[in-house]
């Protein structure tokens, strides 16, 4: 293949690209080290818990006209208010006068309910910590639709890096004769330990 023509736009794409990938990569290597390395790194989880009771007109409206499914705007509110938490988006379950609404996130968790009857709301949340939390960025665990194209958009950008250096590295393997010998053995090693050393 002639690159002469297209070697300029080329050196754009390569450096534009690992000039977006830098950080993201870094990120990624780093916890791809850690969560490899998950059973040796320990971990102290963080929990706390939080109960509270319904105001006396919330409850008597809820006991009235129990939702079977959904959040009702007026107790989403005051649920958020009262344990400083953001319930958009998460689902409710109502099953023989109880909610109970789980919030998974990265590097925690956490859950409430609520018994209908007693009206008493009881809060649990688990925080596993930063490593914990970059490791299921990593994951894309319970991360949220954002970050899932976040991570699309980057893996497509780090397909234009390599495939612009592979093209780069083709352009000037010719001054430099271990070129195609070390793309052979990027390959050859994973491939090797692939083989022999995974059942």
């Amino acid at each position: 293949m002639h690159l002469s023509p297209w070697l300029g736009t080329l050196r754009q794409w390569h450096w534009i690209s690992s000039a977006l990938c830098l950080i993201g990569m870094l990120l990624f290597a780093i916890t791809g080290i850690t969560l490899n390395h998950a059973a040796q790194i320990e971990a102290k989880p963080v929990l706390s818990q939080q109960h509270a009771q319904l105001p006396a007109e919330l409850h008597h409206q809820l006991q009235n006209d129990t939702p079977t499914r959904g959040l009702p705007l007026h107790l989403r509110q005051w649920l958020e208010s009262q344990l400083h938490i953001r319930l958009d988006g998460r689902q409710a379950e109502w099953s023989d006068g109880e909610l109970y609404i789980g919030l998974p996130r990265p590097g925690g968790d956490a859950w409430l309910s609520l018994d209908v009857a007693s009206g008493e709301v009881e809060y649990e949340s688990t925080d596993r910590g930063w490593i914990a939390y970059l490791n299921d960025l990593h994951k894309g665990r319970n991360s949220g639709t954002a970050w899932q194209w976040f991570i699309d958009i980057f893996a497509g950008l780090c397909l234009v890096f390599c495939l612009s250096g592979l093209l780069l590295l083709q352009r000037y393997a010719q001054g430099r004769r271990s070129t195609w010998p070390l793309v052979a053995l990027g390959l050859v090693v994973p491939a090797v330990l692939a083989l022999l050393f995974i059942h």
